[in-house]
């Protein structure tokens, strides 16, 4: 398969090109004169010297030996870490209130990670020593901290605003504990009559709901006589759903009642999502329930039943109730029909779908496939081949499908934002990518990305987007595909999708019968190229291997192994490629199973096969019907990855082979 080439070049000079090899490549071929050599050096130097005092000042005012501190501090005004020293000072007399030297830190440090953690300490000294008008001049609204919320809004009362107390219900209604430093605010607000029964009902769920019980009981106890006797039935019901079946005891006409039926019944789904069904239909006859309420509780036993294997009776609710359109419920649905390949049903599920998902390339790639199922020529106007066509410039997985449906290329969009020298310079030397880069080049990794994603997530989107190429300079790789992920930038290409260890990569590959392509891809969902990654379960490296999968690959391949080679890049490439290599072998070399395998596990992807002739799946079927949604969207993604880095690399390939499209599973 050809690819679809559209590229626009970038305004880069090669000294600034964003590559990390092409920055090597440039220092090889075009050598700096002898004095520029000299002058490197010479900052080289000065550097280590600036480090040198930074670390001495860090003593000196930690013993508070001041007259030390001060003599070197004068000797690092150009070290970018020199705000964590004032930051350090300052903090550690904050008490005296030294109003003028923390607004000149603001100034000198703007939207800086220490301005941030400034403003929270001097807020909480304001508020301490009552300074409350000094507390509303440094308040920032952009601060998600729901005690400093609690405390601008007693700011502003205590300094004489009538109108703070309307603001304080939302910062009193949530699901949990507030702040002690909100009491006095909450105090006046209750005085002001301002609590009323239905606020505190209304929290009072949402205790119960975040499971919160000692706050459901204490709210119960703030409301009145004639509303209690319900709180105390909703708590009864959610330790035990089942009292519902006692539909008598329930049978009082009341907003609270209702409240209570419907928690209930939403407790009682998640272990019995059938009995929630039948005992829903007798409440639903005895109280008169709103739309919205029917078509929540609907949702919610729905979406239940089909966790609990009861699809026949979701999919009758599901088409008994019309207004019932939301999307994961509807996809669900969807991929029941698919796998029965049930093309009527699938066909009325996408007409349900709203609008924005039906519209989506996946529901687009899919009405198509049905319409040809069905022999449908034209829907709205369009035929199966016109909705492939325009589905099929996507450069994503059902934009590949649907080009290899229509015998088309596959559209590779790559189209960098143009910048200039000065631009990138620009960015490179402001003041939170320095001192990122500083802390980087120390090892102080942690510090280097707090400050990294800080600076980058406050810059306009085009310096955001030359934040995430300077990353990938650094070797950087993974914060420069988060970062162009968060700006939306999806059609830089270079630094979303890398070409690193490609030495490691082609000699592990010439080691097994795995494809360069296919190993850059399963990297690059697995680890972003995060050498020393870590998951949750334990998988650890560039390929993110289990330490025992690992261990036990070495030994069938007859390599040494110890836990350290996890997180050599080297070693780690050359044990995944052989764990993908024999996944490959028990899979018959069928790429779309062994990744789902090395995703989830060999012996769940076999249950997964389907035996029976007749029950077996094309394979866009099987892989849409993948029961987990993450092995789902890994398979998509590294199918998807192998055709970019096919592009990347200047190969052409398939989305996927003859031998795959032709397997039934």
């Amino acid at each position: 398969m050809r690819f679809s080439k559209i590229l626009w070049p970038i305004a880069l000079s090669a000294s600034v090109f964003v590559g990390s090899m092409a920055l090597i490549t440039e220092a090889a071929t075009n050598p700096p004169a002898k004095p520029a050599a000299k002058t490197a050096s010479t900052k080289v130097d000065q550097r280590q010297l600036e480090r040198q005092k930074y670390a001495q000042a860090q003593k000196a005012l930690n013993a508070k030996n001041m007259g030390e501190y001060k003599q070197l501090i004068k000797q690092l005004q150009n070290y970018p870490l020199l705000p964590y020293l004032e930051y350090q000072e300052l903090s550690n007399r904050l008490i005296t209130l030294p109003k003028n030297d923390v607004q000149s830190f603001f100034t000198r440090y703007p939207d800086s990670f220490l301005s941030e953690r400034l403003t929270h300490r001097w807020l909480r000294t304001l508020a301490q020593r009552e300074r409350w008008s000094d507390y509303l001049q440094f308040y920032d609204k952009r601060l998600a901290d729901p005690e400093l919320a609690c405390l601008q809004v007693r700011a502003r009362f205590e300094t004489g605003d009538k109108t703070a107390l309307s603001d304080v219900a939302p910062l009193w209604n949530i699901d949990k504990t507030q702040s002690k430093a909100c009491d006095p605010l909450f105090t006046e607000w209750k005085k002001a009559g301002f609590m009323t029964p239905e606020l505190i009902w209304e929290r009072h769920q949402k205790a119960l709901k975040a499971g919160n019980k000692n706050m459901a009981s204490y709210l119960s106890n703030l409301l009145p006589a004639s509303i209690r006797p319900s709180a105390l039935l909703m708590q009864q019901v959610d330790a035990n759903p089942r009292l519902l079946k006692q539909t008598a005891k329930f049978s009082k006409q009341s907003v609270q009642m209702k409240s209570v039926i419907l928690h209930g019944l939403e407790k009682l789904a998640l272990t019995n999502a059938k009995e929630a069904l039948t005992l829903w239909h007798q409440y639903d006859a005895q109280q008169l329930f709103s739309d919205e309420d029917r078509i929540n509780i609907k949702y919610h036993i729905a979406l239940r039943l089909l966790y609990q294997d009861h699809e026949v009776d979701a999919e009758k609710l599901v088409a008994s109730t019309p207004n019932l359109t939301r999307t994961d419920l509807l996809e669900w649905l969807l991929r029941e029909s698919l796998r029965k390949q049930d093309w009527e049903r699938t066909n009325e599920w996408i007409a349900r779908l709203p609008e924005d998902a039906r519209k989506s390339e996946r529901w687009r790639y899919w009405q198509a496939r049905t319409m040809e199922q069905l022999d449908i020529k034209e829907m709205n106007g369009e035929t199966p081949m016109a909705i492939y066509q325009s589905v099929a410039p996507a450069r994503s997985f059902y934009g590949f499908l649907a080009a290899d449906k229509i015998g088309g290329t596959y559209h590779l969009l790559d189209r960098p934002l143009t910048v200039t020298e000065e631009q990138f310079r620009a960015v490179e030397n402001s003041q939170g990518m320095l001192r990122a880069r500083e802390f980087f080049m120390r090892g102080e990794l942690a510090a280097a990305s707090r400050e990294y994603f800080h600076s980058a997530r406050r810059m306009p989107m085009e310096q955001m987007i030359i934040a995430g190429r300077l990353a990938e300079k650094w070797g950087w790789y993974r914060h420069g595909i988060q970062l162009m992920a968060e700006a939306q930038s999806w059609d830089e290409l270079q630094v979303r999708f890398p070409i690193v260890y490609k030495d490691h990569v082609n000699k592990a590959a010439k080691q097994t019968s795995v494809n360069p392509l296919f190993i850059f891809a399963v990297t690059r969902q697995e680890s972003a190229f995060m050498h020393d990654a870590k998951s949750p379960a334990g998988a650890v490296g560039l390929m993110q291997l289990l330490p025992t999968t690992a261990k036990h690959t070495a030994q069938k391949s007859g390599l040494s192994f110890s836990p350290n080679d996890l997180i050599t890049p080297e070693k780690n490439i050359a044990l995944g490629s052989r764990y993908l290599n024999h996944l490959l072998d028990v899979f018959d070399g069928n790429r779309i199973l062994a990744a789902a395998a090395y995703n989830a596990g060999p012996s769940r992807v076999k249950k997964w096969l389907n035996s029976e002739k007749n029950s077996q799946l094309p394979y866009d079927v099987w892989i849409e019907t993948i029961p987990y949604k993450e092995t789902r969207g890994y398979v998509q993604n590294v199918l998807s990855f192998s055709v970019i880095y096919a592009y990347r690399l200047g190969q052409e390939t398939n989305f996927v082979t003859p031998a795959e499209a032709n397997r039934q599973l």
